[in-house]
């Protein structure tokens, strides 16, 4: 059994010790990843402020659009620096955070690999512009060049890394390599050919080759965008090789011991379904899995009682059943006759005394109000029903993964106090009265 993981039985899953992984100074990177809106970057988030709480030196780099993790960690704002969170807690811990801009990362490199002149020229070519603010792949790339530089300043003792809300659970491993593989790929080499083959002989050898490709490339995407790219090709020369070389380099960091991934989901087939493939990918990659997070599952501190028995309760309230009969047993003291009055009748058998002329009317008040609150309940243990058969759906499938299961939170987290409240569920385990 590896670390971060308790054994709980032979009928449930392995139970996922977040506060072991948290506090392992082996651990240096965890990589949040699954499929959009299952909580992802509070599931980042909520780690780094408890990893901060427990002594680390952490840092929480995310990539969400809607910028809440800077509101609940009381930060105006998020930008491609780490900012450090004042009020996480007391200790030695401390918490920064961030969120990457990917068209500044790109530029990042360009500035840094190349000279001030060819940086300038590349940082104002169109196509440059349009291929570092929205090319596929970009974002997924621009993630790990950042979780590379981060991890090399060695600032912070945890990395802790929101993976981008991909439309596919595979976005996130396969992007930078395909981004990769593009810009030290054929294409590129051949746009570059004219400016690597010296003299007239050279250019003579590739002139009718070369125009028909670009006449082709011309019509296809247009005069003026086949000659930004080429410009683009001729000034990033020099960089093309290291754009590969840091994409394997970083992918070698993602299955070295020291990082651990964290697949999260919701309790809904779609999600799971989505987890599980990361789950095999990530067993086909050699990454290192720590476990699944399952976000917002649903308990009850009164689960005793079945849906099925609530129904049956509420509906003998609704219909003046035994359960409304006076000390629950009317209409049954002689089992062997039938009750000579109907069960309303029965009930004011007693007349009220005088001065309390409502009561019956009262009665049917509170009858009413159990009986939807009743109702109620037997949806809540529908909802962990269904969720129970989603997740041991997926275990049954893979087994070995470690779970720890989040109790829903009644409201949206927005500071750090539902920050932590989420951390104390991953901690925990399990949900409230499970």
């Amino acid at each position: 059994m590896s670390e971060g993981v308790d054994t709980v039985g032979m009928d449930t899953p392995p139970r996922l010790a977040v506060d072991r992984l948290l506090d392992d100074r082996e651990t240096r990177i965890i990589v949040c990843c699954g499929a959009g809106g299952v909580g992802k970057t509070t599931t980042a988030a909520a780690l780094g402020v408890r990893a901060a709480g427990r002594g680390r030196k952490a840092v929480v780099l995310t990539i969400d659009p809607a910028r809440r993790l800077a509101q609940s960690m009381g930060i105006d704002s998020l930008d491609n620096t780490p900012r450090k969170v004042e009020t996480v807690g007391t200790g030695d811990g401390e918490l920064h955070a961030m969120m990457l801009d990917m068209k500044r990362t790109f530029d990042e490199i360009v500035e840094a690999h190349a000279d001030g002149e060819r940086a300038r020229a590349i940082l104002a070519n169109p196509f440059y512009q349009s291929l570092s603010a929205g090319f596929a792949g970009t974002q997924e790339y621009m993630a790990m060049e950042k979780l590379g530089q981060l991890r090399a300043q060695d600032d912070w003792d945890l990395i802790i890394v929101d993976t981008p809300p991909s439309r596919s659970a595979l976005d996130f491993l396969d992007a930078p390599k395909r981004l990769g593989s593009f810009l030290d790929g054929k294409f590129i080499r051949v746009l570059m050919a004219p400016a690597k083959v010296g003299g007239r002989a050279g250019m003579k050898f590739l002139n009718v080759g070369m125009s028909m490709m670009t006449g082709t490339l011309s019509k296809l995407m247009g005069a003026s965008l086949l000659k930004d790219v080429q410009t683009f090709v001729a000034a990033m020369d020099t960089m093309f090789g290291g754009f590969r070389t840091r994409a394997d380099a970083t992918f070698r960091l993602l299955q070295a011991p020291g990082t651990a991934f964290l697949v999260v989901a919701a309790p809904e087939p779609d999600a799971l379904r989505e987890a599980a493939y990361f789950v095999e990918r990530l067993a086909a990659d050699r990454m290192p899995l720590a476990g699944l997070v399952l976000n917002r599952v649903h308990g009850s501190g009164a689960d005793q009682l079945s849906a099925e028995r609530a129904l049956a309760a509420a509906e003998n309230l609704e219909e003046g059943g035994i359960v409304d009969q006076e000390s629950g047993k009317a209409g049954l003291r002689d089992s062997g006759s039938e009750p000579t009055e109907p069960a309303e009748t029965t009930r004011t058998a007693n007349p009220p005394e005088t001065g309390s002329p409502g009561a019956e009317g009262d009665t049917a008040v509170v009858d009413r109000i159990t009986a939807g609150l009743l109702r109620l309940h037997a949806e809540r243990m529908q909802v962990i029903a269904r969720e129970r058969r989603t997740r041991d759906r997926f275990t049954s499938l893979h087994p070995e993964v470690a779970v720890a299961e989040v109790t829903a939170l009644p409201g949206d987290v927005h500071d750090l106090a539902g920050l932590r409240a989420i951390g104390e569920r991953l901690a925990a385990g399990v949900p409230a009265g499970a």
